[in-house]
């Protein structure tokens, strides 16, 4: 249905930035909520920013005030700007999406997983 694929990530310095892009293909009628969660090893993952069609942002409150989240609702494609980016900020990003889809006649919803893409932030 929809494939997510990420890039952007890699290795970077405390204080740097890094800019993640996600863009989604396949066959879909909407994407509503896009977003980026992130795992570190040893721990559950977790929301990082999301955003909806219309432009609403909701951010954890560790990337307040550093991190951006926007999309191009034509290239169906979401980004994240890391600024002061911390070693606490290293972990595998992922990009996730849901919306709708046809199915035959019927219109049904989906979710939807990118592979992740690595971030690290060394001292």
């Amino acid at each position: 249905q929809v494939q997510l694929v990420e890039s952007g990530g890699g290795l970077v310095q405390a204080g740097g930035s890094l800019r993640l892009s996600c863009a989604a293909s396949g066959s879909f009628s909407s994407i509503n909520r896009m977003g980026w969660y992130r795992q570190a090893p040893g721990q559950q993952r977790e929301l990082v920013a999301a955003i909806t069609s219309g432009g609403s942002t909701n951010y954890a409150d560790s990337v307040k005030g550093r991190f951006t989240i926007s999309r191009d609702n034509a290239k169906n494609t979401v980004y994240l700007l890391m600024n002061s980016l911390k070693p606490e900020d290293t972990a595998v990003y992922y990009c996730n999406a849901d919306g709708t889809y046809w199915r035959g006649s019927l219109l049904s919803n989906f979710g939807s997983w990118g592979q992740g893409t690595q971030v690290t932030v060394s001292s």
